[in-house]
């Protein structure tokens, strides 16, 4: 079987020469005219403009998949038309979000960012700013997916004590209901969770004053899982730091506190920017095309919003 697969006109040439190889491929244009939609459609890849995917989606009387290129997929959920299968990118962004928490984390407890500050200011600080290793650190870990999993590999040769908590208890996981036992003793949060209406402003006023003073909170998930003003008001107190890829609103708004605000990392959502990024997307892609042809089951199916 070849697949009849909608790709954005933008697609690499080198990935659609790979593609015709085991299927048919249909290109649509980010703008302008919208495809027929009496055309077959067994895929149509969003890739990173899933507003004019979407549009197209809506054309096909029949469409079997739309794949994303984002492993969050929380703002397109109930856009989706009905009976179409939503696939995630789970795997494609695990390196470059974890190098970027493991990052973040070193930053933040050895105070790079102040060292960063005095050497733009041209100052030798010879007063002490005292950091700390991560050797017997409690690093609690909210999500244990995939991105998860590539967080604790890497972070598992500095010493600290990992601790994985998720929505759903199993073996070696911890419920959400279990943080209020585990935030007193957390060096380290971080929040790898989908947005779904139950993580919604799960790290409120609450949450925060629960972790010690001089914790650090990370998060490289989605922005609406913090309670801004709750997380803004324990960073000016000094009661906590910060390391934030995500923001809500996003991006944060021009003179927001945050953007200065000492003992806060505050990055444009950009942890999965890296030079193979797309290359990880079209190789999942062209996985998922195979699959079609061989007549098998799609991989990272979204099932209950995740």
């Amino acid at each position: 079987m070849r697949p009849d697969v909608w790709v954005p006109e933008a697609i690499p040439a080198a990935e659609r020469a790979r593609l015709e190889q085991i299927a048919i491929v249909h290109v649509f244009a980010p703008a302008g005219p919208l495809p027929d939609g009496s055309a077959p459609a067994d895929l149509l890849v969003a890739a990173y403009d899933t507003g004019r995917a979407l549009q197209v989606a809506s054309r096909f009387g029949r469409l079997g998949a739309i794949q994303a290129f984002s492993a969050g997929v929380d703002s397109v959920l109930d856009q989706v038309p009905a009976g179409v299968t939503l696939c995630d990118a789970a795997g494609v962004h695990d390196v470059p979000v974890a190098e970027w928490v493991v990052m973040t984390i070193l930053a933040s407890c050895r105070r790079l960012p102040e060292h960063l500050a005095s050497q733009r200011a041209g100052v030798w600080r010879t007063e002490a700013i005292a950091g700390r290793d991560l050797v017997d650190a409690t690093v609690v870990l909210l999500g244990v997916g995939a991105i998860g999993r590539a967080v604790q590999e890497r972070l598992t040769g500095f010493g600290p004590r990992i601790i994985r908590v998720a929505r759903r208890a199993r073996e070696g996981v911890h419920p959400l209901a279990g943080l209020p036992a585990i935030l007193p003793g957390a060096d380290v949060v971080v929040i790898m969770l989908p947005l779904t209406p139950e993580t919604r402003g799960l790290v409120d006023a609450a949450f925060l004053a629960a972790m010690p003073a001089g914790a650090l909170l990370v998060n490289a998930s989605r922005g609406a899982i913090v309670d801004t003003a709750a997380l803004t008001d324990a960073v000016l107190a000094g009661r906590i730091r910060v390391a934030l890829d995500v923001t809500d609103p996003e991006p944060l708004p021009e003179g927001h506190p945050l953007w200065s605000a000492t003992g806060a990392i505050v990055t444009p959502h950009v942890a999965s920017d890296v030079a193979r990024e797309d290359e990880r997307g079209w190789q999942l892609v062209f996985d998922q095309v195979t699959r079609l042809s061989r007549g098998e089951s799609l991989a990272n199916v979204v099932i209950d919003g995740y």
